[in-house]
């Protein structure tokens, strides 16, 4: 939702917003919002909304909805909407606008006339997609998420419940073997999925089933044992980094974390010398 002119910021309010290098995906934001009301307007791209505290009232096609933690809101290109809190408050969201060719066109129609789409299983997969894209460097990740919620966003406007799933070993081995040919300079997941000939959606699913992981945590591990194997060696954490894949040396820092419950410089300080 675009910001317009307002009388002053209410407390508390913010607007943070990033476009991340994500096929797919124009922009996520993040705000909170107590006094300032939208007025009519519209978008190029698909918006879709998750309301973190808080309640939003809004406008659709000439009816009202309200928007809160119960429920994915989606809202179609060009279609007008207005919103503001519903409740003194005020409200927190979180926002992916995705491009308006993510979707076919014959989905506006369905979610301008019912934007709400109550499941829990969505509303994670979008949270979790708006945190990868959120954070430079998990692009790729951002990308399989946005694949998931694209194919589930298609088939609930196609009358599915959910998307349909496949088990495919040997596209799953195929797609490993690439990511292990290109641990360091990654590759993006459109291009994996043109050299395999797979939707991204089926790839990613594919690898999960067969894997037990999704493919851009199989890639992240890769990386981490390469930065140890690198920082064992007496590499410094900010070359290591590098010469592992990772955006810088705080990407790698996160997710070595993650892994083996310390930082790349206390992992390499604590390295004995050999001999």
């Amino acid at each position: 939702m675009a910001s317009s002119a307002a009388a002053g910021p209410g407390p508390g309010e913010f607007v943070r917003s990033r476009r991340p290098g994500v096929p797919g995906v124009a922009e996520v934001l993040r705000a909170r919002f107590t006094r300032h009301a939208y007025p009519m307007h519209t978008h190029d791209t698909w918006t879709v909304l998750l309301v973190d505290e808080g309640a939003v009232d809004y406008g659709l096609e000439r009816h009202r909805h309200a928007g809160d933690r119960s429920a994915v809101t989606v809202l179609p290109p060009h279609v007008a909407h207005d919103g503001r809190a519903a409740t003194p408050e005020g409200f927190r969201k979180r926002v992916v606008y995705l491009e308006p060719d993510a979707l076919p066109a014959a989905a506006a129609g369905f979610f301008a006339g019912d934007p709400a789409l109550g499941d829990p299983r969505a509303w994670d997969a979008v949270s979790a997609l708006h945190e990868a894209a959120s954070r430079p460097g998990e692009e790729f990740e951002a990308a399989a998420r946005a694949a998931l919620v694209v194919d589930a966003l298609r088939s609930r406007a196609a009358g599915r419940a959910e998307p349909v799933r496949h088990a495919d070993s040997p596209l799953a081995r195929r797609l490993r073997d690439l990511l292990d040919e290109h641990v360091v300079d990654g590759i993006a997941l459109a291009d994996a999925a043109a050299l395999l000939g797979a939707s991204p959606a089926h790839l990613v699913r594919a690898f999960g089933h067969h894997h037990g992981l999704p493919p851009h945590a199989y890639l992240t591990a890769r990386r981490v044992d390469l930065a140890r194997r690198l920082l064992l060696a007496g590499t410094r954490p900010a070359e290591a980094a590098a010469r592992a894949g990772f955006h810088d040396q705080s990407h790698l820092t996160r997710h070595f974390r993650r892994v083996l419950g310390t930082t790349p410089a206390r992992f390499a300080g604590a390295v004995r010398p050999e001999g």
